[in-house]
């Protein structure tokens, strides 16, 4: 008998996988955990029913929520994560040899403790990393207890429902903005434009209003809605675009490059027009 495993991604689509098998399965105090091994993309993190990461794509997401906004700051030396459990964005974050430290403000501790049995490829700098601060907390609280602290900082939430729901609010970014020194730089996961435009309407304006550079750019990432996902960033002095191709460093990435770096903000014109007022 075949297994599959579908996500339904909106009230009439959904994406569909072929699975061998379920490799662990928890409600956590927050949500429902599974890891799922899959013929297509190997290992698979789902939370509440949604594709988080998997062994083949993951790298897409990391690298493009991280590398972006690190090397549009001349030097970021200190960098938070807001969700991020499986460790992933953290990853790519230590490979910036200007950081000092990256702290991870992870709400529900299963994650972290599932990426790190399941995913050690990702969740590899979790453990045993000297520059990095792992803490099990509401990232909310956290930005609201550091105030001008941080160069950079990585909101890598789930979508919008259970407890990522205030990871898109106003107040939330006005937080980050808080929590950020003079020239900081936020970035956000901000959902398909195919099937969430009105949330991204609402998060670039909400963002724009609070920092005085806000750009969209998009990346391809197969195993999440509709395969186009967005990410916004909010910026007090850096533009991303008038980043200098020849700074961006080679990192051993699979996806950014310098040349993607300015080709992910050009957008089609239904992308774009989310962005204007």
């Amino acid at each position: 008998m075949e297994l599959w495993y579908t996500e339904k991604q909106t009230e009439n689509h959904g994406i569909t996988t072929k699975i061998t098998e379920t490799l662990y399965s928890e409600t956590t105090d927050f949500q429902q955990l599974d890891v799922i091994n899959t013929k297509q993309f190997g290992r698979m993190l789902v939370l509440d029913g949604m594709v988080m990461t998997t062994d083949v794509d993951e790298f897409v997401y990391h690298e493009m929520i991280s590398h972006v906004a690190l090397h549009t700051h001349p030097n970021p030396k200190k960098v938070l994560v807001v969700g991020g459990g499986d460790g992933g964005v953290i990853r790519e974050i230590v490979k910036h040899a200007s950081v000092e430290k990256a702290v991870l403000a992870e709400i529900d501790g299963g994650v972290i403790e599932a990426s790190k049995k399941y995913f050690p490829a990702i969740a590899k700098d979790l453990t045993g990393n000297p520059r990095v601060d792992v803490q099990v907390i509401d990232g909310i609280k956290h930005i609201h207890d550091h105030k001008g602290e941080y160069d950079v900082i990585i909101v890598d939430s789930t979508e919008p429902v259970g407890p990522a729901v205030g990871l898109f609010e106003k107040g939330f970014y006005q937080g980050i903005h808080d929590a950020l020194k003079e020239d900081g730089i936020m970035v956000a996961q901000t959902d398909t434009p195919w099937f969430n435009q009105d949330l991204i309407r609402r998060v670039f304006g909400d963002i724009s209003s609070i920092f005085p550079v806000t750009r969209l750019y998009t990346a391809a990432i197969p195993t999440y809605p509709s395969g186009l996902w967005s990410f916004t960033i909010g910026s007090k002095k850096h533009d991303p675009l008038q980043v200098d191709p020849e700074s961006i460093k080679d990192l051993d990435t699979k996806y950014y490059n310098k040349d993607v770096h300015k080709a992910a903000f050009q957008l089609p014109n239904f992308v774009a027009e989310l962005t204007r007022k």
